[in-house]
């Protein structure tokens, strides 16, 4: 692995953990949309770095998600449930960020931290080995 690409997925991991942190200040102030899409963010952030790893350079978020979904849940190296997760993220991010008149409530979000975290030290560790 060449050390552009390395410092490249470190940086997709760093930033990662940092829109994380990011959620969690939002979530503080109950900026529920903003959480959500900072949840959605930093779940985005570490599947880019493992698909960069794995030499998968998506266009799209889309794409992202076809490539994570085809090369890491459907294969199993992935549990499906984290698959679950990041596509109901997906859908909420946008429907947060683009619908008018929608408010995410503190229920429906903070149940995704705990994932999303999982989720980003999971491939920390695929990426590592």
């Amino acid at each position: 692995m060449t050390d552009s690409k390395k410092e490249l997925i470190n940086y997709r991991i760093a930033r990662a953990k940092d829109t994380l942190d990011d959620a969690l200040i939002l979530s503080e102030k109950h900026k529920w949309n903003s959480t959500i899409n900072r949840l959605y963010y930093a779940a985005y952030y570490a599947v880019i770095a493992l698909l960069l790893h794995n030499n998968l350079k998506p266009a799209t978020h889309n794409g992202a998600k076809s490539n994570f979904s085809e090369h890491f849940i459907k294969t199993g190296i992935i549990s499906k449930e984290f698959g679950k997760s990041y596509s109901q993220l997906f859908t909420w991010r946008q429907k947060g960020d683009y619908d008018d008149l929608f408010d995410f409530t503190e229920e429906k979000v903070l149940p995704y931290f705990t994932p999303v975290k999982a989720l980003i030290e999971l491939i920390e560790e695929i990426i590592n080995k």
